[in-house]
């Protein structure tokens, strides 16, 4: 089969699309050939070779990444039943890597993709839409709420753009660049603007009127999760969901404690409860095929993931970021 191989860490380039050892099911075992694998910021700094923090620990080289992908079962291992060739599946996890034409995975991690739903419309939600589903969980979004999204173009952000506007809470969602700005005004949202423009939060606040957030739902780090946080109301709700900036941020403890604000890391949540992943994957795809959730997706050739994770590097892409082979 043709992969996408890491041999030494480094920039993007490094990324070789060549010819891998093709998988075999084990027991318990299909064989997915693949059409859609979803791409992680994340992945992009463990291709750095950047260790600690929210990553995890670095692979040994060489090394296919990538976990989540949707495709055609075309081989099952022993003891599988054979009805299963055929199927159109996705699963959030699989060997060696999800960047390849061909993947080995658990018929515990399987999912049939729903009636309707497309390869890469499946590969999005069955982890971005999953890791979505846990930051709503966690929000407790309600009509009543006034809810600010960073990275409100992202994946995981036009998700939450979507879910909060249809339960009729004010929404406003924080993106970087005029494009990611208009998307964000696409999905609903009552306010979109730029938080690469200095003087954002400041927008927020006089079109707010007078009202104060009472959700911040951030995946950003830095600086601009700072502001967020200055625009959230007492007894407000912040969730964190990442640094996709690579910059820390931890809100200050006394103004929280003083404030009666609640502090969530919901990463680090849905990290340490993995046994509620399936159930979330499940809720994620049916919000989809239901058509309640719509996830955006930009794809690119499998034989250019370098070039994805480059866009990815530069804040250029919007939504998921999927490989198709």
């Amino acid at each position: 089969m043709r992969a996408v191989v890491l041999h030494e860490f480094g920039p993007a380039e490094n990324l070789a699309y060549e010819t891998w050892p093709d998988p075999l099911a084990g027991p318990g075992q299909v064989r997915i050939a693949v059409r859609a694998a979803g791409v992680h910021h994340i992945e992009t700094v463990m291709r750095r070779g950047e260790a600690g923090g929210m990553a995890p620990p670095l692979p040994e080289l060489p090394a296919v990444f990538g976990g989540e992908v949707a495709g055609v079962v075309d081989a099952v291992g022993p003891g599988v039943d054979p009805a299963w060739l055929g199927r159109a599946v996705v699963t959030p996890r699989s060997e060696p890597g999800g960047y390849a034409e061909l993947a080995v995975a658990d018929l515990a991690q399987l999912h049939e993709v729903p009636a309707g739903l497309g390869f890469e419309a499946a590969v999005t939600m069955v982890m971005t839409g999953a890791t979505t589903m846990g930051l709503l969980d966690a929000a407790r979004i309600t009509p009543e709420d006034v809810v600010l999204v960073m990275s409100a173009a992202g994946g995981v952000g036009r998700l939450v753009v979507q879910y909060a506007a249809s339960l009729g809470a004010v929404v406003i969602g924080a993106a970087g660049g005029p494009d990611k700005v208009e998307a964000v005004w696409e999905l609903g949202a009552d306010l979109a603007v730029d938080y690469n423009e200095p003087g954002w939060a400041d927008l927020v606040r006089e079109r707010l009127d007078g009202r104060r957030v009472s959700v911040v739902l951030d995946g950003v780090g830095g600086e601009k999760s700072a502001a967020a946080f200055g625009l959230l109301g007492d007894a407000g709700r912040y969730v964190m969901i990442g640094w996709s900036s690579q910059e820390a941020f931890e809100p200050d403890a006394a103004a929280v404690e003083e404030r009666g604000i609640t502090v969530t890391n919901a990463l680090m949540q849905l990290i340490a409860h993995p046994e509620g992943g399936p159930d979330r994957e499940r809720r994620a795809l049916e919000a989809a095929a239901k058509g309640e959730l719509a996830p955006a997706v930009q794809t690119f050739p499998l034989a250019d993931a370098s070039a994805a994770h480059a866009a990815m590097e530069r804040r250029e892409t919007t939504g998921k970021v999927v490989l198709v082979p």
